[in-house]
């Protein structure tokens, strides 16, 4: 998926304010994704957490746990938990 990634993140250029990513795959796909784009990530990389924040240059990195079945089933990841993570997200892209 990395070519597509890279892509949106060429369409949208400056305009995204804020990214949320599933898992700890995405995240790690995305901090690359948007280091290649020209953000400045630190270094080392942030760790993945859930509900994690990484402000960059303009925009903010949010992480969520993967909705799987695993993840649902089990409770690590509730409605609840998902639901204030996309809210701090539009909060953030207001």
């Amino acid at each position: 998926c990395a070519p597509w990634l890279d892509r949106e993140l060429a369409l949208v250029g400056g305009s995204v304010r804020v990214v949320v990513t599933l898992g700890a795959y995405g995240w790690q796909a995305a901090l690359r994704a948007l280091a290649q784009a020209g953000h400045d990530v630190p270094t080392p990389r942030p760790k993945f957490a859930h509900a994690a924040e990484v402000p960059l240059d303009g925009l903010t990195v949010l992480g969520c746990y993967h909705p799987s079945q695993h993840n649902t089933f089990t409770g690590r990841l509730t409605g609840a938990m998902l639901d204030d993570v996309i809210r701090r997200a539009a909060a953030l892209a207001d």
